[in-house]
Order: C-alpha cells, then structure tokens, then sequence
C-alpha cells in the first residue's frame, strides 16, 4: 500500500459501546449537495432486484477485509489530518496488481464511498471521481481518531459487488463517543425521522422509516440515487457492513428488508433527500 509519512499523533483505539433496544441517536446534517432533476429510476427496480449485481458471498460481513476476490483496496495514505474538507485519495487493484479502471454502473453510481469514525460518531456517504489512471478522489471532513474506509463497488472484471475496507487514522487528539442512548424518534433541520422494527441476526426482518416535518407526514420524498430512502447498517465492533434500499415505499412510509449476519448492536445511517437536500439520520439497533 502507498502510504504517506504517519503523523505524530494520538489516534482513538476502538470503541464498541453496545446499546439494548431501539434507539434514535444523533443525527448528522445534510450529507451531499442538491442532485440533479435527471434522477427519477424507480423504487420497484430495487424491490425486484433492479440492474444490482449480486454481492460475492464470503461468508461474513461485508467491509471486512481489505482484499477480496483478487481485489485489493489501496489508500494513498493510510494517515490523514483532521479537517472539513481534507482530500481522500485511493485505487481498486485487480487480480494483476493494477488499478481497476472499468465498474458497473449500481443505483447511480460507479463506486460508493462510506466513510465512518471508529466509534461510529462519524459518518459520509460519498461518490468520488475516478480519474483515467484508476484513482478516486473526495473531500471527506475528518475528526481526530480512528476511521473506517469502506468502498462498495462493481469492478467490470469481477461482475459481481464487492465492499472493501481500511483503516484510516487521523491525527488529534479526540475522546470515544458512546452510542447514543435509545429512542425511537429523532429530528434534524425540523424532520422528525420514525423507525419501527425488530432486528433478528440470521433472518429478513422488515424495517419501516416514516419521516415528518411540524408533525405533518412527509409523503413527497424525492428520489435519491435512485430511491426514496438508503439504509446502511454497520455493526458496532467490528463495522460488518449492510447497504439496504427500499422493498416499497408509498405516502411517508420507506419499508426495508434487512438481514443482518450476526446479532450485537448496530448503527442504521438513513439518508433521505427533500427540498433537494440529503440528510442523515442515525439509529443504533440492537439485532437479537
């Protein structure tokens, strides 16, 4: 791996705080710029599986490792200051050791990026840009300590999804945050976000999101990559990682079918787009 001088610096180490039961935690602002009129795909193709390749089947949790399937994620450098906007560099190398140039295009994009702080207080969903010689690049915002870098892509060689992952430290000095404590409803910029469901590892269990705004039903949620809603569920730990989108959604109700690997506490990133902007909303879930 490439790796730029490590700075002196005091990193977090790990921190695993499991919660019981449902719980809303904080929430994160908006997450991406207003997308352009051009995305109408529909929530069926997802329901029904859509143009989505299947995942390779490893027999864990997705984000894991750093190589799989004769593919291997490379950071630039594997160390980065703290920062708002401080630029993320990396490639996808193939089976032959050079970088992947070629992806499938799923829910509207090449790659998608997911950068998450160790204790699962941080979170980005993003979509670098590829340039020709096989490189992403993205302005990630960066807080001192540990973070996970998790890249969910189609290499066009392998023809099937693949999410890889690596540790980033970033330099500072920082204190762990525990989850947050549980409730089911939580607001950001005036929503109010509603999750109702029950996790069991091993199984599909289906899981409702209903978003309000002054205690009115949001029921015109605009589409975003594609959908009217995106889960991604990471486990706390050891960030085993699931990206859910939408069975169904009608009026201000998204339904999910989710089916987690193992049982433990997780965190549930939904990002939902009205008004032309993106938000977040974070949800630590308990699986049984």
């Amino acid at each position: 791996m490439r790796t730029a001088a490590r700075l002196g610096a005091t990193v977090l180490g790990l921190a695993a705080v499991l919660g019981a039961g449902w719980g809303v935690g904080a929430l994160v602002g908006p997450v991406g710029a207003p997308a352009s009129a051009a995305e109408h795909a529909e929530d069926e193709d997802h329901a029904a599986g859509g143009h989505e390749p299947a995942p390779v089947d490893t027999g864990l949790p997705a984000g894991l490792a750093v190589s799989a399937e004769g593919h291997t994620l490379d950071l630039a450098a594997d160390a980065l200051p703290a920062g708002d906007a401080v630029p993320l560099s990396f490639r996808l190398l193939g089976p032959d050791g050079t970088p992947v140039t070629a992806y499938e295009t799923v829910h509207e994009q090449d790659l998608h990026l997911v950068v998450v702080r160790r204790d699962l207080s941080g979170y980005q969903h993003l979509h670098p840009e590829l340039a020709p010689d096989g490189t992403w690049t993205t302005a990630v915002a960066l807080q001192p300590g540990s973070w996970r870098v998790l890249a969910d892509a189609t290499p066009s060689d392998l023809g099937s999804g693949l999410v890889l992952g690596a540790d980033l430290a970033v330099g500072g000095t920082g204190e762990p945050v525990p989850l947050p404590a549980p409730s089911s409803t939580a607001e950001v910029d005036g929503y109010t976000v509603t999750v109702e469901g029950d996790l069991v590892a091993g199984q599909e269990s289906e899981v409702v999101v209903r978003v309000a705004r002054d205690g009115v039903p949001v029921t015109d949620l605009q589409p975003y990559l594609g959908a009217r809603g995106h889960l991604v569920a990471l486990r706390a730990g050891d960030l085993g990682y699931l990206h859910v989108h939408p069975t169904t959604a009608s009026g201000a109700e998204v339904r999910f079918a989710v089916e987690v690997p193992a049982a433990g506490a997780h965190r549930l990133f939904f990002d939902f787009r009205h008004g032309d902007v993106v938000r977040t909303a974070a949800v630590t879930v308990d699986a049984r």
